[in-house]
């Protein structure tokens, strides 16, 4: 890579790690080309960025940018995944490694804090956004339905009572 190069690399890098909100680091290390791309994939799929990195010229773009904490993560064959979306990124991630154990997930960064790969873990179990939205409408709308099964009540026992003395004479 000439200067040139190293500093489009540079540039982009700071790009996308400013534009996102969640940034995990992991290990590839032994993982096959096929299995990169079907990570790739369901990166995408879920709006993730993926991305191979070269540790060194990695560091210098972590400098002065919100993610410098993760420098210590880049030694060995690392790579990065950033989302706008944290924890879709960190279930997509955590759900790849169960399936392939080579990928070891080292740490990252969401809204500015240090994660470590449990803080990953734990991430992952939370509701995304989507999820959580819905499950506030269905709190929402219960107590709507209640409302209205006991105003009808009334009245459909008074249909019930009808109906009885109907089939009696």
């Amino acid at each position: 890579m000439n200067r040139e190069q190293k500093n489009t690399y540079v540039n982009d890098l700071k790009s996308v790690i400013a534009a996102n909100e969640g940034i995990l680091v992991y290990h590839y290390e032994g993982i096959t080309v096929k299995d990169l791309e079907s990570l790739r994939a369901k990166m995408r799929e879920s709006g993730a960025f993926l991305k191979i990195t070269k540790n060194r010229i990695t560091k210098i773009a972590l400098k002065g940018s919100k993610a410098e904490k993760l420098e210590k993560f880049f030694k060995g064959p690392t790579a990065i995944a950033c989302s706008k979306d944290p924890i879709t990124l960190a279930k997509t991630l955590v759900t790849f490694s169960k399936g392939n154990e080579k990928l070891k997930i080292l740490g990252g960064l969401m809204d500015e804090k240090l994660l470590e790969p449990s803080d990953v873990a734990h991430i992952a179990t939370l509701p995304t956004l989507n999820e959580a939205r819905a499950k506030i409408v269905g709190i929402l709308a219960a107590p709507a339905q209640k409302i209205v099964s006991i105003l009808l009540a009334p009245s459909a026992k008074i249909v019930n009572l009808m109906h009885a003395k109907n089939l009696k004479n």
